[in-house]
């Protein structure tokens, strides 16, 4: 188990905020991973995540039990299972601070679409390129850095869902995702003692932070819901892309 407490300083509040994402605000989980990176590797800190995500995705799916999408669940979860495959392979290859470039661009490039219209809009669901785009691309960057979020959101913002249904589809999508994982995190050798005792520890905070998400969430109006959500892929974007930058500088 890690015993320094600067690290507890950063994790702590990234198992909240990944809780507060499970439960229905999905872009501030990209925030987790590199505010643990602050004091322990991405790698390591994405290995005592996974776990705690799993624990989390139990409580979620509970309490959004029925409430989905099919039809987007089709369209993504096939692709992202092909993103996983490819994350594990080039495991050895890619590296934190790339991913964080790309994340962190394309959740800016999203917020900035939605809001000055980079392009003309299109009405109705997006095409099937589209959902294979997203899908395999939220499943390597969820392999990576448990940071599938802003694909995703590119796939499901512009449907306007109602926001438990947004939400659960969400739910859905990821605890398949964070499931297939543990298989290549094994084989990687990412679950040692050290790491599953600290995510142990850590376990607690998963249902407390999660259930808040929910509560919030059936209490905020769509429009608030949607301008928090936009806002917040943002400023998750610049922060990533402002971690990503820093070992080049």
């Amino acid at each position: 188990m890690i015993s320094d407490p600067i690290f507890y300083l950063a994790a702590i509040p990234a198992v909240i905020l990944v809780g507060l994402s499970k439960g229905g605000f999905s872009g501030i989980a990209l925030m987790a991973v590199p505010l643990m990176s602050l004091v322990i590797s991405p790698v390591k800190a994405a290995a005592i995540m996974l776990p705690i995500l799993l624990v989390m995705d139990g409580v979620a799916l509970w309490s959004y039990r029925g409430v989905y999408d099919r039809s987007s669940l089709l369209s993504l979860l096939p692709a992202a299972m092909v993103g996983i495959f490819i994350g594990w392979l080039t495991a050895a290859w890619v590296t934190a601070d790339f991913i964080r470039l790309l994340l962190g661009s394309i959740a800016i490039l999203f917020a900035l679409d939605h809001w000055i219209k980079l392009r003309p809009k299109k009405s109705g669901r997006p095409g099937l390129a589209k959902g294979l785009l997203s899908g395999a691309t939220a499943g390597f960057t969820s392999f990576i850095a448990h940071a599938g979020s802003p694909p995703f959101q590119m796939y499901m913002l512009p449907i306007r869902l109602e926001p438990r249904i947004f939400v659960g589809t969400g739910v859905i999508f990821f605890a398949i995702v964070n499931a297939v994982k543990v298989i290549p995190y094994f084989a990687l050798g990412q679950f040692s003692d050290e790491n599953i005792a600290t995510a142990l520890v850590l376990l607690p905070l998963a249902p407390l932070s999660t259930l808040a998400g929910v509560w919030i969430v059936k209490r905020i109006p769509i429009d608030v819901f949607y301008g928090i959500t936009y806002t917040t892929v943002f400023l998750v974007g610049l922060k990533l892309i402002w971690d990503g930058l820093a070992s080049y500088l």
